[in-house]
């Protein structure tokens, strides 16, 4: 049985000091490990990430993090993520770290994520530079994700995002804003990969769980979502296959690829299957999740 923590959109900044650290006092003997799911930061400043270092310095578990769009914001990533690093937080960005918790494996692979939209109203590269850089971007970081989780290894995998994969956990935010929040080319990157649980924020005013195409588990933990400090997750992993590897189909020459069609684009997506789920794992919410329905 491994117990994760988790949050998302804290947005630290001068007023946070102090705030945060009382609130993790018990957190050792409840969780194993916390994951903390993107905007750290209220703005991306070094000074901001020095704050939250301090409230989590008692913390008295592994810390895995992926940074958010607010942690992007003044362009000083690399100075905040080594800020993050040299408290010996693990910062992932396309990359993963395997932990040894209470006997078990946990592999967790994270990146940001990025917006695009879903299913049919998923966003092409057609058209004006910046619509053409928006999606490809995003396709770049849902090929990264498949890419690192295809080759991970662990009694449990987990995929720390800070955009979400689905449009189930977004439920309750306005519809204008969901090609702004994800896309559904991390969800089917999850699938065809496997993982055990989703975490991820982004969504302030979403809903709390949700699954993707496939049924890999996904949880918004933004805090204005789990209202309160974090949230704890119980992954119990029981007999399982071994996931089945298989190449991944790519499309051709990418530096062809802007002249396929829309179409032909569209049809290789919809061919997309999931081709392993892990089997015999139970993910137990600390409390219920909230019915979903959007927010009056």
């Amino acid at each position: 049985m491994i117990r994760v923590a988790a949050v998302a959109d804290m947005h630290t900044g001068p007023d946070s000091a102090g705030t945060l650290a009382p609130l993790l006092t018990g957190l050792a003997d409840e969780a194993d490990v916390l994951l903390l799911a993107g905007d750290l930061t209220r703005s991306g400043k070094p000074a901001e990430a020095e704050i939250l270092v301090a409230e989590l310095a008692g913390a008295g578990v592994p810390i895995v993090a992926v940074l958010g769009n607010h942690d992007y914001h003044t362009d000083q990533t690399a100075e905040v993520a080594a800020i993050f690093k040299d408290a010996g937080i693990h910062v992932l960005d396309r990359s993963s770290v395997v932990l040894d918790l209470t006997g078990q494996r946990v592999a967790i692979a994270g990146t940001k994520g990025f917006g695009g939209g879903y299913g049919a109203a998923l966003a092409d590269d057609f058209g004006e530079s910046e619509m053409k850089g928006w999606i490809r971007h995003a396709e770049t970081e849902a090929e990264a994700l498949e890419d690192v989780l295809s080759a991970l290894v662990g009694d449990v995998r987990i995929v720390l995002l800070h955009y979400s994969p689905t449009v189930e956990t977004l439920d309750g935010e306005r519809l204008e804003l969901y090609p702004f929040l994800g896309n559904s080319m991390l969800g089917e990157a999850i699938d065809r990969s496997g993982a055990d649980l989703v975490l991820h924020g982004h969504a302030h005013h979403g809903s709390p769980a949700g699954t993707t195409p496939g049924g890999v588990p996904v949880r918004n933990v933004a805090q204005s979502v789990i209202r309160r400090p974090y949230v704890v997750f119980t992954i119990e992993r029981e007999d399982e296959a071994s996931p089945r590897r298989s190449l991944r189909r790519r499309r051709g020459n990418d530096l062809t690829d802007g002249d396929a069609s829309a179409s032909d684009r569209e049809r290789e997506r919809g061919s997309r299957r999931p081709r392993w789920m892990r089997r015999g794992t139970r993910i137990d919410d600390q409390d219920p999740p909230r019915r979903k329905g959007r927010r009056r």
